[in-house]
């Protein structure tokens, strides 16, 4: 039975789109030390697990890390990481998967969640591609070929991509290309989806293939946001918005989303760039999979997602997701419901992550805009105004095009006319969707990146770069039923984004004073400190006294959240009198 496109609980519509399966997510409690081994279950706080061991074997099923490793290794690396970056890592090692036919998950789920030892069991639905649905391009529709002689190589389609001239129209990727660095040189990008053509013609240079899980023959999407980012510069076919940049991929079609998006972080440096391509069935028709992709939504939302990606963030990476295909206003008050089996219910520490408060994935969120009107003969509303299909919220960050997207894949525009089924040789001019648009935004990013390396500069952290992106670029315009209070964001303006990236200014100043007794130490903090900030922290007393030193200090370093650093001071006397202090600092740039 059937009911508005809705199919029931498991069931998911026939698509291509659709190359992932549900996954049966658990979270241990922390305090149960819970430990998977190869006969069943531990605990290494010697918590009582021996029903939850009963059940695993009864229901001939067990216990995976979900991470990929043991839970005493997840904990010593985020213990290092912590330790030698002043971080906070989230605890992945409480995440499990459990690998069942999918008529069972949702059983499972429910027997778990009754466990003493568990947090939470819940189901998740497939990810899918965030192409924009209904408009899936037709392939013979604007098919360039030669009426009479085939040309001795594909043409060059560069001025077809709009989006690479100056703002408004594009992210004027032009101008970059005259800076250093501005082509992405130095940047590493991971893309997370299904399949790639890494054979293709034009993404033969700087490409760093499929670095885990299998590709998928189903590369056309994958191919086409390649494309956009990375698209080799030649004569021939389209360009990539940054085209040095070394892209990569991971697969999720034998990897969980939450352990692919942890295996991207850790190939990845801080300032190096993931894309996540996907989106999921909300809660608004209860994670049913649709064919319109209606209510579909961004992944961070489930609690394993969330913390892969905070897990990322943390690290320094730039996460950029897809908002979703699903015409959700992700501020609605549905998105702060904790879902009921077996979709949920989530741990009790998961808050709605969309508001940013007290949960933040850290992430760059993209929504889809339209094109300039015109673009390819066609018309999709005033240029920057949010399109139908995208989602929005005051969690999106930025927008890019999400129709008319001319880039490889798909042969709607090009395809050799002496081999029409040699897809290296294929080209679109209609690639849609949030996921046409994130991508635009990562080759931005790549642009700016590759300028900060190239200037000696330390790279955008996910904070700042979020910062900048919501305070440049081209306002988002109104349509019709489609109000800038729907918000998408501003389109990136590289003009305007890299020379902010690289502003800085330098000053000095006193923070504190204070007083020191004689052998004493005293600790002070100061906070709100933009963590983008390079800060250098002297002490010096101010009571005279010739002949021995005074004091020494000692610098500590929190990061209180994504963008703010506190800094704690540890002064010590070490004279025989009370000595008053006074603590400078210099900012050596911003």
């Amino acid at each position: 039975m059937t009911n508005g496109g809705v199919t029931p609980s498991g069931s998911f519509p026939a698509s291509e789109n659709i190359l992932s399966k549900r996954e049966l997510i658990v979270i241990a409690k922390s305090e149960v030390g819970l430990r998977a081994t190869t006969d069943g279950v531990v605990s290494a706080t010697t918590a009582d697990v021996s029903p939850l061991s009963e059940l695993l074997t009864t229901e001939g099923i067990s216990l995976e890390p979900l991470f990929g490793i043991s839970e005493e290794r997840l904990i010593q690396e985020a213990a290092s990481i912590s330790s030698e970056e002043g971080i906070e890592i989230p605890d992945l090692s409480i995440f499990y998967h459990v690998d069942a036919p999918d008529e069972r998950l949702d059983d499972l789920a429910q027997r778990l969640q009754q466990q003493d030892a568990i947090e939470a069991a819940f189901v998740k639905p497939p990810v899918e591609l965030a192409i924009a649905p209904l408009e899936i391009p037709e392939l013979t529709k604007n098919l360039i070929l030669p009426v009479d002689e085939a040309p001795a190589a594909t043409p060059n389609f560069v001025d077809r991509q709009i989006y690479l001239n100056a703002a408004p129209s594009g992210v004027d990727a032009r101008y970059a290309w005259t800076v250093a660095g501005g082509k992405g040189a130095n940047v590493n990008v991971i893309d997370l989806e299904w399949g790639w053509r890494f054979t293709h013609e034009d993404l033969r240079l700087n490409q760093g293939g499929v670095l885990a899980g299998d590709n998928s023959s189903d590369s056309n999407h994958g191919t086409a946001v390649i494309g956009e980012i990375g698209g080799d510069e030649n004569s021939f076919g389209v360009t990539g918005i940054s085209p040095d940049a070394r892209v990569s991929a991971i697969s999720f079609t034998t990897i969980p989303s939450a352990s692919a998006i942890r295996q991207a972080a850790d190939k990845l440096r801080p300032g190096d760039i993931m894309l996540l391509e996907i989106h999921r069935a909300g809660p608004r028709f209860n994670f049913q999979g649709r064919a319109d992709q209606q209510g579909y939504v961004a992944i961070e939302w489930w609690p394993d997602d969330y913390a892969a990606i905070r897990y990322a963030s943390s690290r320094g990476i730039i996460v950029v997701e897809a908002a979703g295909n699903g015409r959700e206003n992700l501020d609605d008050t549905i998105y702060d419901t904790n879902p009921s089996a077996p979709f949920g219910p989530f741990p009790s520490w998961w808050r709605n992550p969309y508001k940013r408060n007290p949960l933040d994935s850290g992430a760059i969120v993209v929504g889809a805009g339209a094109p300039p009107p015109g673009t390819h003969s066609r018309d999709h509303g005033p240029d920057r105004s949010r399109l139908d299909f995208s989602n929005y919220g005051r969690l999106i960050d930025a927008q890019g095009w999400g129709r008319e997207v001319t880039t490889t894949g798909y042969g709607d525009l090009w395809r050799d006319p002496d081999d029409v089924n040699n897809r290296d040789k294929w080209y679109t001019d209609t690639f849609s969707g949030t996921s046409s648009a994130s991508p635009i935004v990562v080759g931005a990013l790549g642009s700016v990146q590759g300028v900060l390396r190239a200037y000696g500069r330390i790279p955008l952290s996910p904070a700042r770069a979020r910062e900048l992106l919501r305070s440049t670029g081209s306002p988002q315009q109104d349509a019709p039923g489609r109000p800038v209070s729907q918000r998408i964001g501003n389109r990136p303006n590289l003009r305007q984004l890299i020379p902010k990236a690289l502003e800085t200014s330098y000053w000095v100043g006193v923070q504190f004073t204070g007083t020191v007794g004689a052998g004493e130490t005293n600790r002070w903090f100061t906070f709100n400190w933009p963590a983008h900030w390079h800060v250098i922290w002297t002490v010096v007393p101010t009571t005279p006294r010739s002949g021995s030193p005074q004091i020494k200090w000692q610098v500590q370093v929190e990061r209180a959240s994504d963008s703010y650093i506190t800094y704690w001071i540890n002064i010590t006397n070490v004279s025989s009198e009370a000595v008053n202090i006074e603590a400078r600092f210099a900012v050596l740039g911003w």
